[in-house]
């Protein structure tokens, strides 16, 4: 078939303004080039001379015919047609530009008076020559004017060019194309691959979508029971725990046009271009109803109101808000337009668009358990050639807190692991690594450390492990190393119970533990040091919770000054008085300063267990769960 005939088999490239090869801008560029060449060239035009050279080689040979002072800055020369023929100073005329006579020579003169008193005073002292006739011409020529409009004309040229580029709009004109949607349209059979069935945990939440899902293949079994589908359904959760991945098997599942946009897009620096994509994207849905609305990273368009900075001059953000939240509520009861949005930060949403009608499910994405991290797992290795001693309930159990993306990035850094050890097939030991490599980051076996400096490291993270191991309600211990790691010479490793609540005592036991490295060095070597640092970080910031958000504190009692809205950290006031602050510190320092001496009086009363395992890990450098048990004994984990 001639491709003729039928477009859609003519795959020859066209360029951006559909014309084929060479675009019409790059010829015009060309051409204007050319013209300013031509234009512009005075290789056949006059020759600038000065006074000196003037005086000496014409005006006293007498062989100026004549002068025209154009402009009152420049003057032309017309030399006589006997003397130029003669005097090998002939030039050849630009015809294209010069009228059929034209000057030969032409002098920058300063002012009229200067020159004219130089040229009469030339013909005072050589008698003989003849009479200059000097006239006067103001002129305007058409090059000058061209010279002006020419940089404006390709200026105008280059955005009109610029625009195109940037977005087609209505009919073809550029100017229109800001304000249209920038979504991405995946049709039934389109790019999305992505199913349910890639998506391990979230059971709950994955029921919940695919309500939305059913509804949008089969609407009739709803609507005739007089129900109504959710307008809207927010996607809420810490970040990697796959709130764009459930929208993305959505667009896969559902067989609907799937609209993707991100809420960065709504907003530009031209004034009502958010709002003007809000109500095209709308738009093009409804024309293709039944059809899904996918907006990721919400939160940067749907900011509260309040919370926007005060001395922000620019309202684009809050007019693309006012105008989503009308096409949230504008579009009529179970016309197929399904909205899902994703944020990781519902705090700051507004609550306009959060009230039923508009938002009015919202789906809860947590970290996965125990069983779900094994079943992610499970996703992520099929593409990984694993040995037979990979255990995928280890890993499940050694990474508690991790989301989706963790484990995700874990598999494919034991496999680059495995790759760079030149090995067949994955191993236990390399998810092991790649387990620690996130955790801790990249060891550094070559950085220097002195002896005196290593010793002391040994002693920090042997007192953090004999403080941990004898406290009830601390987390298991499983590795403590030496070998510097990321920012930090040691590290210690533990496998944390997953609780829903936290009870006081095992509060105390966790600051215990983590004073545990700063103890050891005022014991073995009677001073600290300032490698307990992060410890000191953490376990201020967790007395401070104890005491002033989960109330605690005998002295303080049962008072909490948390703010779940967030509203409190957009001002500079606190939410107590300075008579509450100075008890919260004291309380603080009470709290610190005591489990500080608890954990002294623990290790002093441990402490040939502590220096046996700082020599071991100066020995080893690592030392497992085995060698603790050894060295320590059996820990009852009752906590």
């Amino acid at each position: 078939m001639d491709p003729k005939e039928n477009p859609k088999m003519d795959n020859t490239p066209k360029s951006p303004s559909g014309e084929y090869g060479i675009n019409w801008f790059n010829w015009l560029l060309v051409v204007m080039l050319l013209v300013m060449t031509i234009l512009f060239n005075r290789s056949g035009g006059p020759k600038e001379i000065g006074w000196m050279e003037f005086e000496e080689t014409l005006l006293s040979k007498n062989r100026v015919e004549r002068i025209v002072v154009v402009n009152k800055e420049t003057a032309e020369i017309y030399v006589k047609k006997d003397s130029l023929e003669g005097s090998g100073t002939k030039k050849v005329r630009n015809r294209f530009l010069a009228p059929e006579t034209d000057p030969t020579f032409y002098i920058q003169i300063g002012s009229i008076e200067n020159f004219e008193n130089k040229v009469q005073q030339a013909e005072k002292d050589n008698p003989t020559l003849d009479k200059i006739d000097i006239r006067y011409e103001n002129r305007t020529h058409w090059t000058t004017l061209f010279s002006w409009l020419l940089p404006l004309i390709i200026i105008v040229i280059f955005w009109g060019y610029m625009l195109r580029r940037m977005g087609s709009g209505k009919d073809g004109n550029p100017f229109l194309g800001f304000g249209k949607s920038t979504a991405k349209i995946a049709e039934k059979g389109g790019k999305s691959t992505v199913t349910f069935a890639d998506i391990a945990g979230l059971k709950e939440a994955k029921a919940e979508v695919m309500e939305v899902v059913d509804f949008l293949k089969s609407p009739a079994g709803y609507t005739k029971l007089g129900a109504k589908i959710p307008k809207g359904v927010l996607l809420v959760g810490p970040p990697g725990t796959g709130k764009t991945l459930m929208a993305k098997a959505v667009a896969g599942e559902a067989g609907v046009p799937f609209f993707s946009m991100s809420g960065s897009e709504f907003v530009e620096m031209f004034v009502g271009v958010g709002a003007s994509r809000v109500r095209d994207l709308f738009k093009r849905a409804k024309d293709k109803a039944p059809s899904i609305i996918f907006i990721d990273e919400i939160d940067a368009v749907g900011r509260s109101r309040g919370k926007i900075n005060a001395f922000q001059a620019n309202d684009e953000r809050e007019s693309t808000l006012n105008q989503l939240l009308t096409e949230l509520d504008g579009f009529g009861e179970n016309t197929g337009v399904i909205v899902l949005a994703a944020t990781n930060r519902p705090d700051v949403l507004d609550k306009a668009l959060l009230r039923p009608g508009r938002f009015d499910r919202h789906i809860y994405l947590e970290l996965p358990d125990q069983f779900e991290r094994g079943e992610i797992f499970a996703v992520h290795l099929r593409p990984l050639k694993l040995s037979k001693n990979v255990d995928v309930g280890l890993l499940a159990k050694l990474s508690p807190g991790f989301s989706g993306a963790d484990i995700a990035n874990i598999c494919n850094e034991a496999a680059l692991i495995a790759a760079r050890k030149k090995k067949e097939v994955v191993e236990q030991e390399d998810f092991m690594a790649a387990r620690d490599r996130v955790i801790g980051g990249m060891e550094r076996r070559n950085k220097i450390i002195s002896p005196k400096e290593k010793e002391i490291v040994a002693h920090h993270e042997a007192g953090h492990a004999v403080a941990s191991w004898y406290l009830e309600h601390v987390d298991s211990l499983m590795k403590i190393s030496i070998i510097p790691r990321g920012k930090s010479l040691g590290a210690a490793w533990y496998l944390p119970e997953e609780r829903q609540i936290v009870t006081k005592s095992q509060f105390l036991d966790q600051i215990c533990a983590s004073l545990g490295g700063r103890a050891a060095e005022e014991i073995i070597f009677g001073e600290p040091s300032s490698g307990a640092l992060d410890d000191l970080e953490k376990v201020t910031k967790q007395a401070y919770i104890m005491v002033s958000y989960y109330g605690l504190d005998n002295e303080i009692g049962p008072i909490s000054y948390y703010d779940s809205t967030g509203q409190t950290e957009q001002t500079l006031t606190k939410p107590y008085s300075e008579e509450m602050a100075k008890l919260i510190d004291k309380e603080v320092r009470i709290l610190v300063s005591s489990a500080y001496d608890r954990t002294k009086n623990l290790l002093l009363e441990h402490r040939e267990e502590l220096e046996k395992l700082a020599r071991l890990l100066l020995e080893k450098e690592v030392v497992d769960q085995t060698d603790l048990e050894e060295l320590l004994g059996k820990r009852n984990d009752n906590g």
